[in-house]
């Protein structure tokens, strides 16, 4: 079964480097809760053990129609984007062809300038876990993220209504009315 990749959008610091044309930030942080439509979600610590990491872009909102402006390759020195997984979760440093690219250029200054202030990431999801399903405001714990293909920098920091919300509400119900056979279906549901 082909893997749905879900996206979400947080206000994390994002810096420039005046030097070098170098921009860092954090687009996945662990044990931060999000509060999404119909419940609230968790990445948990070490959601990211296991995750392949091995071809990842950073874009601008999610535009895969643009040309990537950085890419981590097994996070190897032909990189233009760094990846590190740590104990608070995934940051990056990208360093950006602002001399070459307009693109690049231009999101730089927007950084720079605080216009753009936060990240987003692209992830499939391998594990999940419930709490307080009965309640008006279930939290989703993430515990294995699958797959990361995309991480961005973003205008707009904050989860935005997409046709995830209706997969949430499958999820969710699904949860609610779990057994074990249930369980496993909204796993398959994620993916």
């Amino acid at each position: 079964m082909k893997n749905k990749f879900e996206k979400r959008s947080y206000n994390f610091e994002v810096r420039a480097d005046e030097n070098e044309s170098i921009i860092t930030g954090r687009p996945i942080l662990y044990n931060s809760r999000t509060e999404l439509n119909l419940f609230d979600e968790i990445i948990d610590s070490g959601a990211l053990n296991k995750s392949d990491l091995s071809d990842v872009r950073f874009l601008v909102n999610h535009d895969t129609s643009k040309i990537p402006l950085a890419r981590s390759r097994q996070n190897d020195n032909s990189s233009t984007m760094n990846l590190i997984v740590d104990e608070k979760g995934l940051s990056i440093s990208v360093k950006l062809d602002t001399e070459n690219n307009s693109d690049a250029r231009a999101l730089y200054s927007a950084v720079k300038r605080g216009d753009i202030s936060g990240m987003s990431f692209m992830f499939s999801i391998n594990g999940v876990k419930w709490e307080n399903l009965s309640s008006d405001r279930p939290v989703r714990h993430i515990t294995d993220i699958g797959k990361v293909v995309e991480v961005s920098a973003v205008t707009f920091p904050a989860y935005e209504e997409t046709e995830i919300n209706a997969r949430n509400r499958e999820i969710l119900e699904i949860a609610r009315n779990s057994d074990e056979l249930n369980l496993l279906k909204a796993k398959i549901m994620l993916f």
